[in-house]
């Protein structure tokens, strides 16, 4: 069974470009995950498709119906692993950069006020704001792409304008 999608995720879906920024730890990570899917899982669920198939009747057959299910699920992940890895662009993080970028880790002061925040800004695939790991999709990491030490960007979320001073790039 098939759960409904609403159709504003499926246009999102579709006019969205995937986000293939990836640091290299995580592009081995999902190597790492490719491969044991290949080893391992996608054994496992084809000889269940094949034993689940013995029990006879395919319509009344729910074990058969959920072994087909999880072999769709685990050839899905391993396709689009694939994917991924393939048009992967690495994030290198370069020690001594002028100008904030991707791989960036930047210090910004939060004004008004004297709060001091330190941002690791990565593909949308890895961010963790509770982390300080922020994608540069988001607000603050588009504002902050490009500057230098003293800038100040200035974010709008909702009805407030938020400006952050870029205090260091590492």
């Amino acid at each position: 069974m098939r759960l409904p999608t609403r159709k504003k995720e499926l246009e999102r879906q579709q006019t969205e470009e995937p986000d293939l920024h990836f640091t290299p730890e995580k592009i081995e990570a999902m190597k790492r995950e490719l491969q044991r899917l290949i080893d391992t899982e996608r054994g496992v669920a084809a000889a269940e498709v094949v034993r689940t198939g013995e029990m006879g009747d395919f319509s009344e057959n729910a074990g058969y119906q959920w072994a087909k299910q999880n072999l769709r699920r685990v050839n899905g992940r391993i396709l689009s692993l694939t994917e991924k890895i393939n048009h992967a662009i690495p994030i290198i993080h370069e020690v001594g950069s002028t100008r904030v970028r991707i791989g960036s880790i930047v210090t910004v002061k939060l004004e008004p006020g004297s709060a001091t925040y330190t941002y690791e800004i990565l593909g949308s695939q890895e961010s963790n704001p509770m982390k300080g790991k922020i994608s540069h999709h988001s607000p603050i990491g588009k504002a902050l792409l490009g500057a230098e030490i003293g800038d100040a960007a200035d974010v709008q979320v909702g009805d407030r304008t938020t400006r952050y001073t870029v205090l260091a790039i590492n």
